[in-house]
């Protein structure tokens, strides 16, 4: 048997057809548009999923189900996306307007924060991890826990959202309305707002060249690029950017001893010059840093796809 993957983004739907190890047989995507009305989007979720059973020789008969991880607010039992401010979905029942284009019985949908976790702990990094949290570092801090090859939502499927643990009380404004939260200080983001107060503080940097002289064009990648080429300013942007990642790592590590925490999104893409770094400190500062067995720490490893392997893998 094999088990349909759908990622939906606000950009880009991925699709991919998985089979029973958590590979990837076939897969493709399409523009989401999402300015469109939403069964439209529906239907080529549909026809994007057809014609990848078609070039594959699958038959739709053997997809066992098929999953659909989704930005927002998700209620899983009912099928439901509650609210997705990314695309626009309010209360919309994808999983039954699915079932209306798409010929399969079980269809299932969550948070595609956990979708992403689900897949590293089912053929990523995680692979065979009894307990497994990814943390994503993008434009904001997503999240996932998955117990027992299961993600882990609290009794009304809204948990997990360790981005908005507070680190920093009364601290950096967040887009959730309190202040402080971890992902504002994690985030890409956050290392990007980091930079821009360096960059205004110092003129002795090589930070200034590589944004042109223009302080709004540092991203996430500028003191880390900096740094590798011997820059103080640079170094002192990423080392505090570091220990606020650490900060939350340890947190993490102290409430749920997790069998392995893995770390994507962009900012994971800085391999070493992150994760040592994070270790050191996390192995260091957390409660059982005397004990033998440990958290394992690193980097995700399915990029893009953990998304698709993921949501191929929910079974609500």
């Amino acid at each position: 048997m094999y088990y349909l993957g759908i990622d939906l983004g606000g950009t880009n739907i991925a699709i991919g057809i998985v089979d029973e190890d958590y590979k990837i047989v076939k897969k493709g995507s399409t523009p989401t548009l999402s300015e469109r009305d939403l069964e439209e989007v529906v239907k080529d979720i549909a026809s994007l999923s057809m014609k990848l059973l078609k070039e594959a020789n699958i038959d739709i008969s053997e997809i066992a189900h098929a999953g659909i991880g989704s930005p927002g607010s998700i209620d899983p039992v009912n099928g439901v996306v509650i609210s997705s401010n990314n695309i626009k979905m309010y209360n919309y029942p994808i999983v039954d307007v699915l079932k209306k284009y798409l010929p399969i019985e079980n269809i299932y949908v969550d948070n595609d924060a956990n979708a992403a976790a689900l897949g590293e702990a089912m053929g990523g990094a995680a692979k065979g991890a009894e307990t497994a949290i990814m943390v994503t570092l993008g434009t904001g801090v997503g999240s996932g826990i998955i117990i027992n090859g299961k993600i882990f939502g609290g009794f009304n499927h809204a948990g997990g959202e360790i981005g908005h643990m507070v680190i920093e009380h009364d601290g950096w404004q967040c887009t959730c309305g309190r202040k402080g939260c971890w992902e504002t200080y994690s985030s890409a983001t956050g290392l990007a707002k980091m930079t821009r107060e360096k960059l205004a503080e110092t003129k002795d940097t090589i930070m200034w060249e590589m944004v042109g002289g223009d302080i709004n064009k540092a991203s996430a990648r500028t003191p880390f690029a900096a740094m590798k080429q011997g820059d103080k300013a640079g170094k002192e942007v990423v080392d505090k950017y570091i220990s606020y990642l650490a900060c939350g790592i340890t947190n993490i590590i102290n409430i749920f001893q997790p069998n392995v925490l893995c770390i994507g999104g962009g900012v994971a893409n800085e391999g070493k010059y992150l994760i040592d770094p994070v270790i050191e400190i996390a192995e260091k500062d957390q409660f059982t840093a005397g004990c033998e067995l440990k958290t394992k720490i690193c980097v995700a490893e399915l990029g893009n796809d953990a998304g698709i392997i993921g949501a191929a893998a929910i079974t609500h």
